[in-house]
């Protein structure tokens, strides 16, 4: 099993053949300050659940830099949450706020738990009480939270009320990705998926994709369903997806619609009537497009050469691994790198913030604008940068955030 953030550190370290480029602004010894996160917090609290048992909960929040504003990020809640991932994805958190020039840092939170064994009751408290553990830590201007992987606008909403009854006044801006009567924004549920299919639309123009890509997306969750829908009124044919118990395949094209209703009424797509394939055959698919966006570590260095997609789009948070990643490129296979194909959630996020903030509401055709004007304002960006330096696209992302981290550092923008 690859260590999620010694592969993350890695990645950095190998950077350093970049330093003297005119376009990296940044040493040796400046990529040491991203070697450690600013603040880690580690809790076990005692939980009483419904059927009267007490159990232990363990829950992280890593806080890993903030020189470009306050700390943001979701929190997950899942059985293999550890210190290390939360770490890892704190740190690609402060790289993706940075790839979209988003005025904040970057931060994660998680809790040990199987959201699928528990009811409502049990998660309703959980998440109350994980907010008096860390409530200290977070605040509008200080780290936000927001949902992650199991867990949704209703967690949000728990942590919410908990976080306004223990410090005694409203704070909306606290954390985002929460119901729109308490503050939500229009356009956070799809944010995440609309925004990788924004740099899915400029890369297939810059690659001159075909009228009608092919594509297969495998995590059938919030994010790869939203993305389902998103292509398929583009006029993309989604030819296979997958979920937790497996996958299913047509040449011709899945319909769409009733894959949503198939996964809602029985809780997996592989109850159509289609060909049944697994969660790594739907990896080595011949297909325009593939979209990882389940969880971490899926395309390794095992199959990487295995991988017969034009594209990638990594709508899940480190899908691809770094050794994974040298295979991909010298087979001329275009990667989006997480913390741009996926960054669509926190920039809606961001939204929200300034929503709350500023006492606004936004209509959610402003809020798509706006969206899908900075997602092709990085994309170029990154393209632009690996053009010139000849680089994949994930090093041009990872140069460009590190660039504005670097940079807010020295003028002492840290607080």
């Amino acid at each position: 099993m690859i260590n999620p953030f010694e592969d993350t550190i890695e990645r950095l370290e190998e950077l350093t053949v970049h330093c003297g480029n005119e376009h990296v602004r940044f040493s040796k010894q400046d990529l040491d300050l991203l070697s450690k996160p600013r603040r880690t917090l580690v809790v076990n609290f005692p939980v009483k659940m419904s059927d009267g048992s007490l159990k232990i909960i363990n829950g992280y929040r890593v806080q890993y830099n903030d020189a470009r504003g306050p700390t943001k990020g979701g929190i997950r809640f899942h059985p293999d949450v550890d210190l290390d991932e939360v770490k890892a994805l704190a740190l690609w958190m402060a790289l993706k706020t940075a790839v979209l020039d988003l005025p904040f840092g970057g931060a994660k939170g998680g809790i040990t738990i199987n959201p699928k064994e528990m009811n409502q009751e049990d998660i309703e408290s959980i998440s109350r009480a994980f907010m008096r553990q860390i409530h200290h830590f977070v605040g509008a201007s200080k780290d936000i939270p927001a949902p992650d992987v199991y867990t949704n606008a209703q967690v949000m909403a728990w942590m919410l009320d908990e976080y306004e009854k223990i410090k005694g006044r409203k704070e909306p801006g606290m954390i985002t990705g929460k119901p729109i009567e308490l503050g939500g924004s229009a356009g956070r549920d799809i944010a995440t998926s609309l925004g990788g299919a924004y740099v899915l639309k400029e890369i297939a123009r810059e690659y001159k994709l075909s009228d009608s890509p092919s594509v297969a997306i495998q995590g059938f969750g919030n994010a790869g369903m939203n993305m389902a829908k998103i292509l398929k009124d583009w006029g993309y044919k989604i030819i296979a997806v997958s979920d937790s118990k497996g996958g299913v395949y047509s040449e011709e094209g899945l319909d769409v619609d009733n894959l949503i209703n198939v996964k809602s009424s029985t809780g997996s797509v592989t109850n159509i009537e289609a060909k049944k394939i697994t969660n790594s055959e739907i990896l080595e698919l011949v297909v325009d497009v593939l979209v990882p966006a389940a969880l971490g570590g899926q395309i390794t260095s095992e199959n990487a050469e295995n991988i017969k997609a034009k594209v990638v789009i990594e709508l899940a948070n480190g899908p691809v691994t770094r050794e994974a990643d040298k295979i991909l490129h010298k087979n001329n296979i275009v990667v989006a790198p997480d913390i741009l194909a996926n960054a669509g959630g926190v920039t809606v996020s961001y939204f929200e913030w300034v929503q709350n903030n500023s006492d606004e509401t936004w209509e959610k055709d402003v809020i798509f604008t706006k969206l899908e004007k900075k997602m092709i304002q990085a994309f170029q960006r990154v393209h632009e940068l690996a053009v010139n330096i000849g680089s994949d696209h994930r090093t041009a992302a990872y140069i460009l955030a590190i660039n504005r981290i670097i940079d807010a550092e020295k003028k002492g923008v840290s607080q």
